[in-house]
């Protein structure tokens, strides 16, 4: 398995597709990888020399923010944004959907598994 940025790309995958294993890579940017680095695109991650992964460290390292470095850049926004307390940060803080999502219902990914309360007792409770 080729190595990149400290990731083990699959090897049995085109190049194109190997490259998006990477955090911060998506189509379009391993496609310009690919492109600036002199790579075939289509060919499998396994027959890539090691000067053409060398080169591609290197692009990746001058020309573009990914993995770790990404992920603290990532964490350290969401974090300004709960310290200056604006309604993104509080919805951060609070485990909340921060895009404008309806909580009502759905929302289980951000609040979790469903904590039951009592509900109040009905009209023939009472009878």
């Amino acid at each position: 398995m080729p190595r990149l940025m400290g990731v083990d790309i699959p090897s049995e995958k085109k190049t194109i597709f190997s490259l998006q294993y990477l955090y911060g890579v998506g189509p379009r940017v391993a496609r310009e990888l690919c492109h600036k680095a002199g790579v075939d695109p289509l060919s499998r991650a396994r027959d890539l020399h090691e000067d053409e992964l060398a080169r591609l460290a290197a692009l990746l390292d001058k020309d573009y923010v990914v993995e770790g470095q990404l992920r603290r850049q990532v964490a350290q926004n969401i974090s300004r944004l709960k310290d200056i307390a604006t309604y993104r940060g509080i919805r951060h803080r609070r485990g909340l959907p921060v895009r404008g999502q309806r909580t009502r219902t759905n929302a289980r990914t951000r609040k979790g598994p469903k904590k039951t309360v009592a509900g109040k007792k009905g009209v023939k409770d009472l009878k």
